[in-house]
């Protein structure tokens, strides 16, 4: 028999977005102007009309993925070996995900090091202290999360540092006939610019409850837990995620500096090992 918790849990699931045709349309219509406004504006960094063809994949990419994993994620979960299994492919979609992302040199697996330094370490924690059951259905949300976090943060991160590195090559170069070291020249030009990673993570911490709900909060309350219990897991997700993103910029930061993420220089191959 089902607790009348449940019951309006349910009812809240089905009243906030009810699975039908209508939802479908409105993903396609949403998913179209996206990639028309990107067409238009020529919202690329070459401005052309390409990123609107990234959208479009994107979404539909989304969709089958999605759809995948909502068949997949019930067995996974009660097996925990498949939960360990699936935890790897999440980490190493991140990592390639970053990596292209920050650079096309063949160095770009060196995005796995800010990626899972902060995120293993926390999930280890956890775990060793009981506050992370090791179970899927908690293990494999709470992972995700932290991933994604470091995801984020790594790539804003890299590409920041690099650009930087390229517009302010003089003063780069500056820096070392004065006597710096070369990765000491490096960080003084990257590390401010690489820090601006780090503000949609505060700007969502600081505004939390007021102008927005997390996904957390909401899906616990619709699952039917307390709103107390509710915020307190969103607040754990939202000061986990900032631990994992300062300490992923400050990995990303001096793998930048030491030369270990970098570009090809104007006309090198993307395999050359070359200063940024």
């Amino acid at each position: 028999m089902r607790s009348p918790g449940r019951d309006e849990a349910l009812l809240a699931a089905d009243v906030l977005l009810p699975v039908d045709m209508t939802l479908g349309v409105v993903l396609v219509a949403l998913l179209l102007l996206a990639a028309t406004t990107a067409a238009v504006f020529r919202l690329a960094p070459d401005g052309s009309r390409g990123r609107a063809r990234d959208i479009a994949f994107a979404g539909g990419r989304a969709a089958a993925q999605l759809a995948a994993v909502s068949l997949a994620i019930g067995w996974v979960v009660r097996h925990l070996p498949a939960t360990f299994a699936f935890l790897l492919l999440m980490f190493a979609v991140a990592v390639r995900t970053a990596g292209h992302r920050i650079t096309p040199d063949r160095g770009w697996w060196w995005a796995a090091v800010p990626v899972a330094g902060p995120v293993a370490p926390l999930v280890a924690v956890l775990l060793a202290i009981g506050l992370l059951p090791a179970r899927g259905i908690a293990m494999i949300p709470v992972t995700g999360i932290l991933i994604g976090g470091a995801l984020t943060a790594t790539v804003l991160a890299g590409r920041r540092a690099l650009d930087e590195l390229t517009a302010r090559a003089g003063e780069v170069e500056a820096c070392l006939a004065l006597g710096f070291l070369e990765r000491d020249a490096r960080l003084e030009i990257v590390r401010p610019a690489a820090s601006d990673a780090l503000l949609p993570g505060l700007d969502q911490t600081r505004t939390v409850g007021l102008v927005t709900l997390p996904g957390a909060f909401v899906g616990m309350l619709l699952g039917g837990a307390s709103p107390v219990m509710a915020g307190a897991v969103q607040l754990f997700v939202l000061i986990a995620l900032m631990a994992v993103q300062t300490m992923a910029v400050a990995i990303t930061v001096e793998l930048v500096a030491r030369g270990r993420l970098r570009r090809p220089a104007p006309g090198a191959g993307t395999g050359a090992r070359v200063r940024s």
